[in-house]
This record gives C-alpha cells, sequence and structure tokens, in this order.
C-alpha cells in the first residue's frame, strides 16, 4: 500500500529539509504523555499523567498533549495521528532512517487511542480538567489539576471525536503493514468498531461532553465530514464496498449543516484540519477515481476547486489570502497549522495528478501538477526561514528561530535542574520572564507571524507563540518529500 514517490522536477537546494524533517518528528517526543522509555530523545522531559483514567478505572496512560498545555485532547490528537499515518504512507520511503520514529510517533498516538477505545461503545474524548488546566502554568511533570476523564457513549454520543479516531486507526494500520501485521490488524479491527459506535450513535461531544470539548476544541463544522474521513480511510485500509458506498450515499451531507442543524457556511469544500476534513476527504478519495472521472466526479470536481482556491494564479474565489511576504492565511489562530496542512495535501494531489496525467482547470488557468509543488514548497521555505524577517517558525531550526513559546515545559526548569515542586502558579516567573525557554523544544512549528509578516516574540501571543501537534504532523510529510527532491 505504500506509494512510490517520484520528485516533480528539479530544485534549488536552500534548505536543509533532512535536518527539518528530523527535527519536525523528534518534537513529537517532547509533548509526550505517561512513561517514557528509555529511548526518550528530549530529555528534559519525564514522566507525567501515570493516574490518567483511573477516576474511572481505565488505564488512560500515554498519548499527546496536544500544544503547550497538560491536556490530552483526542480529537485534535487523533488528527494528528492520521496527517502523520498519511504522511508516513506517501512518503515513508524517502524518510530514510526518519521513517522508523516517524512511525515510533504515530506509535505513541494508536497505543493511546487504543487504550482510549477499549471498552465498547465508550469512546475517551479528553483527560484533564481543560479550563483548571489552563488557569495554571505548572510543568506536565507536577501537574496537581484535576485529570478528569470525560467520555461519549451511546447515550451521550461524540461522533466527530470516535470517527476521528477510527480514521487515525485506519491510516496507521496501513502505515503499519510492513513493518508489524499483527499491530497492523489490532487497529484495523478497533477502527471498524470505532466507526460502527461513531456512525449508529450519532451526535456531537459538543453537547455530551461541554466542559471538555469546548471552548478549546468545539466542533464548528459538524460531524458528517469525520465519517465520511473515517470511511474514506476505511475504505483506503480494506477495499471494502461498503465503505465506498457510505461515501457515495452521504457525500450530499458533507457540511451542509452546522451543529445545530444551521445552513453552514464557515468550511465547506476548501477546509483542512483538526475540525473539518473535506478537502483532506476529496484529496484522499481522488486517487482511487481520478483515472476514471465518471466513477467519482464529485469526489474530482471538489478536490479540484479546492487546488483553485488555493493556488495565486489562479481567477477563482480564493478560500486563502497571503501576506506580503507569501504566507497563506485563514481566519482565526495559530494560521501555519493551514501553511502545513494545505501544503501536505497540495503536494499529495499533484503526486495523484502525475499518476493519472491530469491538470486542474482554474477558469482560463490551467495548473500544471509542478504548479502545486511551487506553492507548497514557497510555504515550506518561508516557514524555515526565507521570510520578511529572515527568521524559522521552527524551534532549534537555523540560526534565528523563537525563543519563548507558549508551552509550559518549555517555559520552566526541567525537574533534573529543579527538583522541587512547581504548583499551579509556580511557573508564572517563568512565564513572564524575558528571558529565552528554559528548554528547547526542538522541531516545534509555532502559529507564526501575523498577517503583515511581523512577529511578537512573546508568550503572551498565544496565537503566535504556542505549538501544537497538529502543525508539525502534516509538514512531516511535506518535509520527507521536499528532502528527497532538491
Amino acid at each position: 500500500m505504500m506509494m512510490t514517490t517520484t520528485p516533480i522536477g528539479p530544485m534549488a537546494a536552500s534548505f536543509d529539509y533532512a535536518d527539518a524533517l528530523s527535527k519536525s518528528i523528534l518534537f513529537f517526543e517532547g509533548q509526550r504523555s505517561g512513561k517514557l522509555p528509555s529511548t526518550q530523545r528530549i530529555t528534559w522531559r519525564k514522566d507525567s499523567g501515570l493516574q490518567d483514567g483511573s477516576d474511572i478505572g481505565m488505564d488512560l496512560v500515554g498519548g499527546y498533549y496536544d500544544a503547550g498545555d497538560n491536556v490530552k485532547f483526542s480529537f485534535p490528537m487523533a488528527f494528528t495521528v492520521a496527517t502523520l499515518a498519511w504522511s508516513v504512507i506517501e512518503f515513508g520511503q524517502l524518510m530514510g532512517s526518519e521513517q522508523q520514529n516517524a512511525l515510533e510517533a504515530i506509535r505513541w498516538g494508536t497505543d493511546y487511542l487504543l487504550k482510549a477505545t477499549s471498552v465498547p461503545d465508550v469512546v475517551v474524548g479528553v483527560v484533564g480538567d481543560p479550563n483548571a488546566d489552563h488557569n495554571c502554568w505548572e510543568r506536565p511533570e507536577d501537574m496537581d489539576t484535576p485529570r478528569t476523564t470525560y467520555v461519549v457513549n451511546k447515550t451521550s454520543p461524540g461522533s466527530e471525536v470516535s470517527a476521528e479516531i477510527a480514521a487515525a486507526l485506519a491510516a496507521s494500520s496501513i502505515a503499519f503493514q510492513g513493518s508489524d501485521a499483527k499491530y497492523s490488524k489490532l487497529l484495523l479491527d478497533r477502527a471498524k468498531q470505532v466507526f460502527d459506535f461513531a456512525d449508529q450513535f450519532q451526535g456531537s461531544y459538543n453537547s455530551s461532553i461541554p466542559h471538555g470539548a469546548c471552548p478549546f476544541y468545539c466542533d464548528f463544522s459538524g460531524y458528517v465530514d469525520e465519517l465520511l474521513w473515517g470511511a474514506a480511510w476505511l475504505h483506503k485500509a480494506t477495499n471494502d464496498a461498503y465503505y465506498w458506498n457510505y461515501l457515495q450515499r452521504n457525500l450530499k451531507h458533507l457540511e451542509t449543516r452546522d451543529i445545530d442543524g444551521n445552513p453552514f457556511e464557515g468550511a465547506g469544500i476548501n477546509e483542512f484540519g483538526w475540525d473539518s476534513k473535506t478537502a483532506g476527504i476529496n484529496v484522499l478519495i481522488s486517487q482511487r477515481v481520478m483515472k476514471d472521472p465518471k466513477n467519482g466526479n464529485p469526489f474530482i470536481l471538489n478536490a479540484d476547486q479546492f487546488v483553485c482556491s488555493i493556488l495565486p494564479d489562479s481567477p477563482t474565489v480564493k478560500s486563502v489570502s497571503y501576506s506580503p511576504g507569501g504566507l497563506i492565511f485563514k481566519a482565526g489562530g495559530s494560521n501555519l497549522q493551514h501553511a502545513t496542512a494545505l501544503s501536505f495535501l497540495l503536494i499529495v494531489y499533484a503526486r495523484y495528478m502525475i499518476d493519472a496525467k491530469k491538470v486542474v482547470r482554474c477558469g482560463d488557468f490551467v495548473a500544471q501538477p509542478d504548479k502545486l509543488i511551487e506553492v507548497a514548497k514557497g510555504q515550506t521555505d518561508y516557514i524555515l526561514g526565507k521570510n520578511p524577517l529572515g527568521m524559522s517558525y521552527m524551534v532549534g531550526y537555523g540560526q534565528k528561530f523563537p525563543q519563548k513559546i507558549h508551552h509550559r515545559g518549555s517555559t520552566i526548569p526541567s525537574i533534573v535542574a529543579h527538583p522541587k515542586f512547581l504548583g499551579c502558579h509556580g511557573g508564572d516567573l517563568y512565564f513572564k520572564s524575558q528571558k529565552p525557554d528554559m528548554n528547547q523544544l526542538t522541531g516545534a512549528i509555532i502559529g507564526g507571524p501575523a498577517k503583515d509578516d511581523s512577529f511578537e516574540n512573546s508568550r503572551y501571543n498565544v496565537p503566535q507563540s504556542e505549538p501544537t501537534t497538529y502543525m508539525n504532523s502534516p509538514f512531516v510529510g511535506v518535509l520527507a518529500y521536499f528532502k528527497a527532491s532538491v
């Protein structure tokens, strides 16, 4: 199932993409929760959350903290794992020795997601009281805020988080096929089970576990996209006609109404991120139908429209804007999540286009695959330092990078350097400090600059300075591609 990648045309080597790839994967070790292994490479991080799940009699030790806090949100964590797995499926053969590190990063997530779905018809949505956690600035190793477990079930469903986990497990099952067939089968079997639960007991976790889901990861776009995203990955993993028919039957319902049943205008077919999966669904399915457009025309039309909405030269309506320095922008915070995720989709779609000998027509403008790659490369190089400030937005990469990020573990001395317990507000003085971070979270991509290319190197500016796992995960694939293309 792994694809062989053919780089598109010669490209000038301006950055060390191999170094950036290594660091982008290393970052995930800094986000680990649980009992850390002896192979842990970010050594200032230590064990944390070792009693997670005990409040409901489950073992929920492990997984990832989503960002600069100490909460485990299954919804964005599963998206992180799904896009990491997709990166390996598409580009794993180009990663060299880093492929094994990428698989370890996936496994750290899937091991947890297996625990979170170990009770039939129950899915763990969140571990840790988000509001209590966000009111404190303390190391994960010290955290003493409530580790409340929030679950969805038959009577209080959460289709978006459940189907997202199904997608992550199905995608990961493909990623592990060549190296661990037994684990791959375990992941796929669980993915089917969790998808059935998500589909049979439909409802949003916004309503079922509001204090866990909102306001940090409310599902704004509805859960139909996650159901189709899960079905798309299960179809890719199994080639079972059931999932293909599910996609065909339910495509018309995608993103037409929001979570409250009102007509939905905020996402549509051009979005891809932890909330809305629509563009990703269309690109993923397009690989199957591109050589026979009549077999799946809506997916191709939607994917083409997505591409046209991104390309600067396209005369059609745009779903993004560009900063003066050339960075993609969308409304909301943590903007680099869009630059990394959309770049990933552009590269993947370009490769499918080459295989099918296809172009994208945007009105009078005809886009060849290399145009999509060119746009993705521009975003990649901007993130790594080709921007008006000459600054890398990946911590530890290049000569100039963010030194004051919004991340608790990075800011506060490690327990090796400062063994004494630091409680809820014990880290406040380090947060307020103008000094660089105590610990370098190597490989972390932060929210990034403002729309005018300016950047405030401040922990107070959360949208600009906080890293997230789902900014890095699709960028792993992007960097693997450019590592092999220059």
